[in-house]
């Protein structure tokens, strides 16, 4: 479409950001003019510009993975519980189907799960989770402080026998053991 005047650009409302949000693509050398047609039209009504903080905390209370956080090339459908959009019917030959039909019949050692801190503490990507007995058990993909909740969320690929919902697992923010317990997202419903 055309969009402030700039022609070849997408305007999509996946929605992926977890609110009613939009993202608008264009060609690199219109980026700065769109954006201050975008600024100027929404003078009235008081935007603000955000940035990407603010994008990956609201995909976060809504439970959405992130690529290159939660899921990669080389993550698992069904280990990153996204098994509803791996569709396992006849014609449907997608790339590593059978590996992905084991996985499906015989499970997986890890899934991504969600979880709410229960101390203070923020976790962030790459930081160890622990049982309560001091055993490594995972690790986090993407954390941040929820300023919906007031607490920090996050989520992390956990082994086998921590899946449960109530589970309690600690995470290691920098020297110490944080208290957080599994959680089904989405963290917020607004």
């Amino acid at each position: 479409m055309t969009f402030a005047g700039v022609p070849d650009v997408l305007f999509s409302t996946t929605g992926y950001t977890g609110s009613g949000g939009c993202e608008i693509y264009m060609p690199n050398d219109k980026a700065e003019e769109i954006y201050k047609a975008v600024l100027e039209a929404g003078e009235e009504f008081g935007i603000k510009p955000i940035g990407l903080g603010a994008r990956d905390t609201l995909r976060l209370e809504s439970g959405f993975c992130l690529y290159g956080n939660d899921i990669n090339d080389e993550t698992s459908s069904i280990a990153a519980g996204l098994g509803w959009i791996t569709k396992f019917v006849p014609g449907n030959d997608f790339i590593d189907r059978p590996r992905f039909e084991k996985q499906k019949e015989e499970g997986v050692p890890q899934r991504l799960k969600g979880f709410v801190m229960e101390e203070r503490a923020i976790p962030r990507q790459h930081y160890k989770v622990f049982d309560a007995d001091g055993n490594e058990i995972g690790e986090v993909t993407s954390g941040t402080q929820s300023p919906m909740l007031k607490k920090g969320i996050g989520m992390a690929y956990l082994n086998k026998g921590f899946w449960k919902e109530g589970s309690e697992i600690y995470i290691q923010v920098r020297n110490k053991m944080a208290k957080a317990v599994v959680t089904r997202p989405p963290f917020y419903k607004g």
